[in-house]
């Protein structure tokens, strides 16, 4: 198989839970660095790679940008709105992003700072198959065949539990009967990412799920290196390029280290003896550095000549920094800021903090700090949803904002970016589960998590925090949720986990692994690896261990709010839910929505009307509700047979009197019907006019409807209750 150049094409298939998984190349995106047209069931993504040819300059990190491009023409669909194309990337086109990047960057060559664009564009999209676990594993595969320098290959695969039984890449059915979703990223060694969502699984659930997903992995690797293998022996693959990092004068190098390093240890003891705060630690750093490039240079002089020695000398302290504070935490199991390796950090926790919000709470843990409030609106508040997934509405929504003055930086705020929605998702995440069901609970929800502070883990911060507000707002939750940072430092057979890590274990460590969970279960995992072989008995003691962590802040924060408050706040609008018949929808909303329209204008209040006839009505004036659900019962209300009415005269004629049975909403006719004159009495009635008169109030009794809709009416029969 040629392509129109007379170029070979590749396409291999493999079968992955039962379905089939294709990979081609060769035929399409040919001036990429590397390019794979991935396909699982009719789920389809091309995704490119391309690397420019010279590093970049003046970057200390690896210049990697991962676009993930949903095109509404995969599922059949148009955008809406005005500009009828895609615009900026949806939510979950930014959290499909994160999920490519997290496990790819940590395999490319250290040193390596050639700009990197990977873009995985779906083309079309089976949702039994979802495109972002394809991305992945075209990404990697894309990697493989170009001559992008790339340590290792890598795969993911989804994992889901469905009645006792770990399944991978389950269906959208499969999935709705899950207890646990989730995503892993892994190469032929170690795991290096995991994402999920549960509904309070055990640790040791979680870890079978992650090694039997690591073990489908392996299978994914073999396939992708045979497949780079057939692409190398027909010429369409290119030969990796070997990376040789720009090496520093070794002789330079090894006197300054030598230089520093008995100072950065006794930095080092000084700052976990005396537990310094990460600014002022961070400043401490800093004129220490200074100090000793003077001393360096007063001491050293045959080496001050040296071009970019203040640069070098600034990298150099950062590396012994991180090996001498990694050795001291492996040495002595104590911490920087002189914590034990189990130890959370002093927690304060705060509720009703705002007073005209629905609901609000501070939880400090050290100096990260997080203000979460809520707000509570009746269902039309809900978000609408414009993407190729299967969700149109979301009624729960967590947002979460990284101001630039909880690090302490004079910047201005730009808006969330990709991390400020990946942390808000994963809080979302980490509660879903036991927010109530809209029958129990008819109300849009809200969350929004403010970073007033931030030295490690903010994320579980916002969940510890969101648990609280909830709970202050109202919302009968299922039970309140608590989050953990567990950490890594791995040298060798040495192996410290660390308990709620701040910000410079995690900068200088070797994991970041996010538990959150009630203290039945997880509901939220995310971890990203940093170095190869994690194995499965490190797994299981982070596990573990942040189960004691998430139990010691959940005890913190039941001190303060055990439960749910009983009623929910008196500036939330309280929500009313009636249902009414389908066939009566259309007399609640009138012609061209003129009757919702007046009811909203007379009570104020906020309605919104389901297919299925439920209506909801959101009022801050509990009274305005009452009002608005009492016109709606009005126009919706039908005559019942043989029930009696306290009826209002509105016509007299020779053969009887109308009598209206239900009254007319906003001056408008109501449901009346016909009191033969020989049903007005017990006795004979000679004339209407002899008994009732327009504008009398009587009790009528309800004889019979006709095929017309005509309403027969007796006050003879109601006589003996009008009496009593």
């Amino acid at each position: 198989m040629v392509n129109n150049l007379g170029d070979p094409i590749l396409r291999k298939s493999m079968e992955l839970a039962g379905r089939k998984l294709t990979l081609e190349c060769g035929r399409l995106a040919l001036q990429a660095s590397g390019s794979i047209f991935a396909t699982y069931g009719d789920t389809s993504v091309l995704v490119a790679v391309t690397a420019s040819e010279k590093p970049k300059e003046g970057v200390d990190f690896f210049p990697l940008t991962v676009d993930y491009e949903e095109k509404l023409y995969s599922v059949g669909k148009i955008p809406g709105g005005f500009i009828k194309r895609e615009g900026r990337p949806s939510e979950k086109a930014i959290l499909s992003c994160r999920l490519i990047d997290r496990p790819i960057r940590p395999l490319f060559p250290k040193g390596y700072r050639n700009d990197v664009n990977i873009v995985a564009t779906v083309l079309s999209m089976d949702q039994d198959n979802q495109p972002d676990i394809l991305s992945i594993i075209g990404a990697a595969a894309a990697l493989e065949i170009s001559k992008i320098p790339f340590v290792e290959a890598l795969a993911a695969v989804k994992v889901g539990y469905v009645n006792g039984e770990l399944i991978v890449n389950p269906t959208i059915k499969e999935d709705e009967n899950s207890i646990l979703s989730l995503t892993v990223a892994g190469t032929k060694n170690a795991v290096m990412m995991v994402e999920a969502s549960a509904n309070e699984v055990s640790e040791e659930l979680a870890l079978e799920a992650i090694l039997f997903a690591h073990e489908e992995i392996k299978k994914i690797i073999d396939f992708i290196l045979a497949f780079k293998k057939e692409a190398l022996e027909l010429g369409i693959a290119k030969q990796t390029e070997e990376f040789i990092a720009a090496e520093l004068d070794e002789e330079l190098c090894s006197v300054v280290k030598d230089f520093i390093r008995p100072q950065m240890v006794e930095v080092i003891e000084y700052l976990s003896a005396n537990k310094v705060r990460k600014q002022t630690r961070d400043n401490f750093l800093k004129e220490k550095c200074t100090e000793l490039f003077g001393c360096f240079c007063s001491e050293k002089p045959a080496y001050a000549d040296n071009v970019g020695l203040a640069n070098i000398f600034n990298e150099l302290f950062g590396k012994v920094q991180k090996e001498e504070l990694r050795k001291f935490v492996l040495t002595t199991k104590t911490r920087v800021d002189g914590r034990g390796l189990e130890e959370v950090r002093a927690i304060l926790c705060e509720v009703g903090v705002l007073p005209r919000t629905h609901g609000s709470a501070l939880f400090s843990r050290g100096e990260t700090q997080i203000l979460n409030i809520i707000t509570l609106g009746p269902l039309g508040d809900e978000q609408r949803i414009d993407g190729i997934s299967l969700e149109q509405t979301k009624r729960y929504m967590h947002h979460y904002n990284f101001p630039p003055y909880s690090v302490g930086e004079a910047r201005s705020s730009r808006g969330p970016g990709r991390r400020e929605i990946g942390h808000g998702a994963l809080a979302e995440k980490a509660l879903q589960c036991v927010i109530p069901d809209e029958t129990v609970f008819p109300y849009a929800l809200r969350l929004v998590s403010e970073a007033l502070g931030s030295n490690g883990s903010t994320s579980m911060g916002s969940v510890c925090s969101s648990s609280l507000s909830l709970m202050d707002a109202g919302v009968p939750i299922k039970a309140p949720v608590a989050g953990v940072a567990m950490g890594l430092i791995k040298e060798g057979d040495q192996v410290a986990v660390l308990t709620d890590i701040q910000g410079m274990e995690d900068a200088l460590g070797d994991m970041d692994f996010k538990v959150a969970g009630t203290a039945d279960g997880i509901t939220a995992l995310q971890m990203d690896i940093k170095v190869a072989g994690i194995d499965k008995d490190i797994l299981r003691k982070a596990l573990a261990q942040a189960k004691a962590g998430r139990m010691h802040i959940l005890g913190k924060m039941l001190e303060v709010l055990a439960t749910f408050r009983p009623e929910i706040s008196d500036y939330a609008p309280g929500i009313i839910q009636i249902t009414i018949s389908q066939d009566r929808i259309r007399d609640v909303i009138g012609p061209g929505g003129k009757m919702i329209k007046k009811i909203v204008e007379e009570t104020g209040v906020k309605i919104d009307i389901e297919d299925d006839g439920r209506v909801f009505i959101a009022a801050v004036d509990r009274s305005a509700g009452i009002r608005a659900q009492a016109i709606i019962e009005a126009i919706t209300a039908e005559v019942e047979v043989g029930k009696t009415y306290l009826g209002k005269v509105v016509k007299i004629a020779e053969f009887g009197a109308f009598v209206e049975v239900i009254p007319g909403v906003f001056g408008g006719s109501g449901k009346d019907g016909l009191v033969h004159i020989s049903q007005l009495d017990v006795k004979r009635v000679a004339k209407v006019e002899d008994v009732v008169s327009e504008g009398d109030q009587i009790l009528v009794k309800v004889l019979g409807i006709d095929p017309q809709g005509k309403i027969k009416l007796s006050r003879k029969d109601a006589l003996p209750k009008e009496k009593e």
